[in-house]
């Protein structure tokens, strides 16, 4: 069942979709932490999950709006996974996503709410572009290849973003996030993203005795952002960012890291002594793509981001802690 807060009686009703996975349970914390009269006064969090309804569905989704009722929304939920995932199922993760998002905008609008933020994803920029990447550019040219599905279905969250904004002037709006980690992910070594996905991989190897086995050379970069801190620039988008453009929310480029960078955080965190190989003969997807945080520094010049090793050790401590019962 969906998640609220006590206070029943708020005008404003926050309804998260995918509120059970990373960033959801990322936002739940930092809401939950900061539930005072200073932060959280007039507001309830509803935080929903896959069983509270289809969002694929129109009727399930306008069940979800006519039971809670939100005033804004948080549009988390979608069919997400890692670059083998994404190639292999390029029809699933554009259908699923489109009808997802088609259903949550136009609810949106039919039951007035006041504000809806959408997610979208690096991923979705042009292959071939110049760098850094910025809010202007999602639309100059295809995605990569690789996950072209994907892609496509979250950059028309933009586009009709806009639409809804010029035609029924619906604030809508959307956040821009770099490679996302943290507690409550999806630990899958098959279909998680990179950095869950060595932090099982890892474990396995030091449970069995193992090399260390990362995809790929380790040389592509990346700027990684932690859910908690995601979570907290969610909420601040949700309250006081008004443009129908997009933001990216992203550490600084000069936070680019490799994924070897990143494997050999991994393996520290877990304290790991043995052998560490890079398998070259699996993909490595795109090289890179760096992205402009300037927008956010406009408005949030001096936000602090959790460095890569902190949050690194967090996420290896709570999946080690929940391991039993995590995503994996």
């Amino acid at each position: 069942m969906a998640d609220s807060d006590t206070k029943t009686a708020a005008p404003n009703v926050v309804m998260v979709t995918g509120g059970s996975g990373l960033v959801g349970q990322a936002i739940k914390e930092y809401v939950t932490e900061n539930d005072n009269e200073n932060t959280l006064s007039g507001e309830t969090w509803i935080f929903l999950s896959s069983k509270d309804g289809d969002l694929r569905d129109r009727k399930a989704t306008e069940a979800v709006f006519e039971k809670f009722k939100p005033t804004h929304v948080i549009h988390l939920a979608a069919k997400v996974g890692g670059l083998f995932a994404n190639m292999a199922e390029k029809v699933e993760f554009y259908r699923e996503n489109i009808l997802m998002n088609d259903n949550i905008m136009e609810c949106s609008r039919i039951y007035k709410v006041q504000k809806l933020v959408g997610m979208l994803s690096t991923c979705i920029f042009p292959d071939k572009t110049t760098y850094p990447i910025d809010e202007t550019m999602i639309h100059n040219g295809p995605p990569h290849h690789s996950n072209e599905g994907y892609a496509y279905a979250k950059r028309m969250i933009d586009t009709m973003n806009r639409a809804y904004n010029e035609e029924y002037n619906c604030n809508f709006t959307s956040i821009i996030p770099t490679n996302i980690y943290g507690k409550s992910d999806n630990f899958s070594i098959e279909t998680g993203h990179v950095i869950p996905g060595l932090i099982h991989k890892c474990y396995k190897a030091k449970q069995d005795g193992t090399p260390f086995c990362i995809w790929g050379s380790g040389t592509p970069l990346r700027q990684f952002v932690y859910s908690r801190d995601l979570a907290e620039l969610t909420v601040w988008v949700t309250r006081e960012y008004n443009e129908a453009d997009p933001i990216i929310l992203s550490v600084d480029e000069d936070d680019e890291v490799t994924i070897k960078d990143v494997a050999l955080a991994v393996a520290k965190a877990h304290n790991f002594e043995g052998k560490i190989e890079f398998d070259t003969s699996k993909s490595d997807g795109q090289y890179k793509k760096t992205a402009c945080n300037m927008k956010l520094r406009k408005y949030r010049p001096d936000y602090k981001f959790t460095s890569m090793p902190d949050g690194i050790q967090k996420s290896v401590d709570w999946f080690v802690a929940n391991y039993e019962t995590c995503r994996k």
